[in-house]
């Protein structure tokens, strides 16, 4: 077989994996946006028989502080943008070092395009498809499914994914029961869910958790997208 050969083997079967993963995002978003999602990262851990504590819940299970308080945390024109904070990103990788972009540049949407469908270590290229998928799966779903979806996959700690289980974990209680304190330790738990415990919180983490509370206050006004 000639080297001409083997190269446009190459390039088939790398199209046609990317024709796979575009054929996934597409039907699955599809099904995600009634039943309940799996991410990658608690499929990985099925796959190599770790446990994985989650319990997937509705928004209105949820306490209405915890998505106020990952609202104003993590992406603050949430109700806003079209999936993508096109100014934020813009800045963010400007500022970027040689590893890709760090957690700043990412909307909700684009942290649940990447739990989804995508893997977790920074990169241009994981970047730069995060951003179709998070436009994608901005226009299927509302807002508040969006939000959703994003509690019931994010990871706050080892083996521990979603608001109920961290609820269950940390505080011995319902999701739907955390109050403002709890839910702002819990925002603040997720750029690091491994190392900060929202039931025994070092002082760093207390005191952005203690900021946070203030600013969620503020920011309450502009969270309409996810009131019913």
């Amino acid at each position: 077989m000639t080297a001409g050969r083997v190269l446009r083997r190459f390039v088939t079967i790398g199209f046609g994996l990317v024709l796979l993963w575009v054929g996934a995002v597409f039907w699955l978003g599809l099904l995600y946006w009634a039943a309940p999602p799996v991410s990658t990262l608690m499929l990985g851990r099925w796959l190599t028989l770790q446990p994985v504590e989650r319990t997937f819940v509705s928004l209105d299970e949820i306490a209405p502080s915890l998505p106020l308080a990952v609202l104003t945390a993590e992406d603050s024109r949430f109700c806003e943008h079209n999936g993508v904070d096109w100014d934020a990103l813009r800045d963010v990788v400007e500022a970027a070092d040689g590893e890709g972009p760090a957690r700043g540049a990412s909307t909700i949407p684009m942290q649940v395009a990447k739990n989804l469908f995508l893997w977790p270590s920074r990169s241009y290229i994981r970047k730069g498809l995060e951003i179709p998928v998070a436009l994608y799966l901005n226009l299927i779903w509302s807002k508040r499914r969006m939000m959703e979806v994003y509690l019931n996959i994010a990871e706050w700690g080892d083996g521990v994914f979603g608001a109920e289980a961290a609820a269950q974990k940390y505080f011995r209680k319902s999701a739907r029961n955390l109050n403002a304190r709890e839910a702002a330790l819990l925002a603040r738990a997720l750029p690091n869910p491994l190392v900060r415990n929202p039931a025994n919180p070092r002082p760093g983490h207390r005191a952005l958790a203690g900021q946070l509370q203030v600013r969620m206050v503020r920011a309450a006004p502009f969270s309409d997208c996810l009131k019913p």
